[in-house]
């Protein structure tokens, strides 16, 4: 489910779940833990996936089983995860294998660096189109990247645009061409950072990154509620539900 590669100073963790790296309770979890031991353990972290897939985002399969008190407990897993990869005490690069829609773009906005794969791979936050209402945190963190009026325009369509457009944007700041060689770029720019003085590097970062501890600190158990009580909506429930039947036809 997840594959550990440490790259000297810099650790590489690799989401391995088949088919799709779909984000379910297990893999956050394990995730969250592992982006926290990394901190104590290595100088840096990269955070990838497989080949042409970083991650499909949410398992709304396993997720639609979930009765509320599961629902939120798991949003609540999820943000933990966000949250430790925003405020990580070292950088975090982002190596983007493949198609990243929804949750696993919102993973890699909250890193430090993003590397995308050259190609026909999609990334954004389509939750419009599933019915979902995105938390302020993540506006933020989207318009930080790519400016207010791309991410209203972004985020209000729920739109998913390839890498050489995420890369125009402003939403990833590198293109590398094939898998092996985002991983290898983005281990590359956590080395950089690396070489740099490593007391003033690490301060003027974790004062570039201050605001997330705020706003984190802002979506409170009333912002979870909130979510929660749209995943729960007739309108979501049903566009799900109709998702999930596609997925299954697909397969």
């Amino acid at each position: 489910m997840l594959k550990i590669t440490n790259h000297d100073a810099v650790r590489e963790l690799r989401m391995d779940r088949p088919p799709v790296n779909a984000l379910n309770p297990e893999l956050v979890t394990l995730l969250t833990r592992s982006v926290r031991q990394a901190a104590s353990e290595c100088d840096a972290l990269v955070l990838s996936g497989r080949d042409g897939l970083f991650s499909a985002g949410l398992d709304v399969v396993e997720l639609l089983q979930l009765d509320r008190r599961g629902m939120t407990a798991f949003w609540k897993s999820y943000f933990e995860l966000l949250e430790a990869v925003a405020l990580s005490p070292v950088p975090v690069a982002a190596a983007i294998t493949g198609h990243s829609p929804a949750g696993g773009a919102v993973v890699c906005l909250m890193c430090d660096y993003r590397v995308m794969n050259r190609g026909e791979y999609r990334i954004g936050l389509n939750e419009t189109r599933v019915g979902l209402i995105i938390p302020p945190v993540l506006h933020n963190a989207m318009a930080r990247l790519t400016g207010p009026r791309v991410a209203e325009h972004m985020l209000v369509a729920g739109a998913l645009i390839d890498s050489e457009e995420a890369f125009r944007v402003g939403l990833v700041d590198a293109l590398a061409d094939g898998s092996e060689a985002t991983v290898g770029q983005a281990v590359g720019w956590c080395r950089e950072m690396l070489s740099l003085p490593r007391h003033s590097m690490l301060g003027n970062r974790a004062f570039a990154r201050a605001h997330f501890e705020q706003e984190f600190a802002g979506y409170t158990d009333e912002g979870v509620e909130s979510f929660v009580d749209t995943w729960f909506s007739d309108e979501t429930q049903q566009v799900m539900q109709a998702l999930v039947a596609q997925l299954k036809n697909r397969s």
